[in-house]
């Protein structure tokens, strides 16, 4: 009977630790013309950037997009510009979360930003390699990571590999447009 009474609590336990995980971590799948992308966001260490990210996936934001800047060993960019590189308009900018204790090692997923720490809003960028120095030091802020690559490694790696171009003043924008045709959650929204 006693045991019985553990297995139970165990499972519970078990349940309703696999439940807070999903409603802590979301997942989304990235839709590109070349595949998919299923990521895992970190909303517990990354609240306000997992929020603003989810905001614009939940607007269709994202549709159309591409990614426009893609550098073989170091990361691919994307979620700001259409495949005629027009920029999209944002939101307002977000405050800078690099201190969130994570780091921008390879299959994270980080906010794209100017010079200006809190200047991030749509644009974000897929680690390929490790990337540490991007992370803060110190009172350097750095460049928030907010979740990492569950599936579809291969293709963002694919994607970092693609031959580039200048186009409209921007450096390193694929010959041929890597279009994000749709960012879907897999977990419901809360």
């Amino acid at each position: 009977m006693f045991k019985k009474l553990i297995s139970t609590l165990l499972l519970v336990s078990a349940l309703v630790s696999s439940a807070f995980a999903e409603e802590s971590r979301p997942q989304v799948i990235m839709h590109t013309n070349l595949g998919e992308i299923k990521l895992e966001l970190f909303q517990e260490e990354s609240p306000v950037t997992v929020k603003n990210f989810l905001s614009y996936v939940d607007s269709g934001f994202y549709e159309g997009t591409i990614f426009h800047r893609t550098i073989a060993g170091f990361m691919i960019q994307g979620g700001g510009f259409t495949k005629n590189m027009e920029q999209k308009d944002t939101q307002a900018p977000i405050k800078n979360e690099s201190n969130n204790g994570l780091s921008n090692l390879v299959g994270t997923i980080a906010m794209a930003r100017t010079r200006h720490p809190h200047s991030a809003t749509t644009q974000f960028f897929i680690n390929t390699v490790n990337n540490r120095n991007l992370d803060a030091r110190g009172s350097r802020p750095g460049y928030a990571v907010f979740g990492r690559v569950l599936e579809g490694a291969d293709l963002v790696l694919q994607i970092s590999r693609t031959p580039t171009t200048a186009k409209n003043g921007h450096q390193n924008v694929p010959k041929q447009p890597i279009i994000i045709e749709k960012v879907s959650r897999v977990t419901p929204k809360s």
